[in-house]
């Protein structure tokens, strides 16, 4: 079923990256980690649907999407970028299989982190955040989606390393077999894990190889 929404606001969170709160219909309802498709409700946009994740907590009055913005494509992402306060958006029925199963070590590359955003606010409003660690790829500093956000809920157990940059405040390199294994002291925990496609197969592997259950491992299939 869909449900035709309104955007109450936009705020920029990177050089990139927009946060978009918008209205809630009645009754609607999400587990944190969960997507819906999203299309604008204009001429010529409304069939093009594209996967969400929420990123607020599904007890606050609104709802809301953090999106990175692809110019290059002149697609979805491009456009919704260019919306304003009042437009509207369609969104669908809830889904997604990334749940959060206890605590564990959660993977991510970019954009990736939006899945887990609501889990992990949901786990700091709760309390229940201690024993989580993030490991987060991004290419530069500036490419940091809610780093101040993240830094206050998980103190030292949010690792943060760059592939396109080097600064002394990060790590420098990818989410490779060393970084793991160096990061990772015990791969009978819970693992969750959003980004690239590949990245997500290389992870996967990886944990895979030390021993990691694939019962253990959510991701987006």
């Amino acid at each position: 079923m869909n449900h035709i929404v309104r955007i109450l606001g936009i705020s920029d969170i990177t050089h990139n990256v927009k946060c978009f709160k918008f209205s809630k219909p009645a009754g609607y309802t999400f587990t944190p980690g969960q997507a819906t498709d999203v299309s604008i409700n204009k001429e010529g946009w409304a069939n093009e649907q594209r996967p969400f994740t929420f990123t607020c907590l599904n007890d606050d009055p609104y709802l809301e999407f953090t999106i990175k913005r692809y110019p290059d494509h002149n697609g979805v992402t491009d456009h919704l970028h260019q919306l304003n306060e009042g437009d509207e958006l369609i969104i669908g029925d809830v889904w997604g299989a990334i749940a959060y199963k206890g605590p564990g070590c959660f993977i991510a590359g970019g954009a990736g982190i939006t899945p887990f955003i609501a889990i992990l606010r949901q786990l700091h409003k709760e309390n229940k955040i201690s024993g989580n660690k993030l490991l987060f790829s991004n290419k530069t500093a500036a490419d940091i989606i809610y780093e101040k956000e993240l830094t206050l809920m998980l103190g030292s157990n949010l690792i943060n390393i760059l592939s396109d940059q080097e600064d002394n405040r990060y790590q420098h390199g990818y989410i490779d077999a060393e970084f793991i294994k160096r990061e990772v002291h015990d791969f009978n925990i819970p693992f969750y894990v959003c980004g690239p496609d590949k990245m997500i197969s290389d992870v996967n592997e990886i944990l895979a190889k030390y021993g990691a259950k694939p019962e253990n491992v959510v991701f987006e299939k």
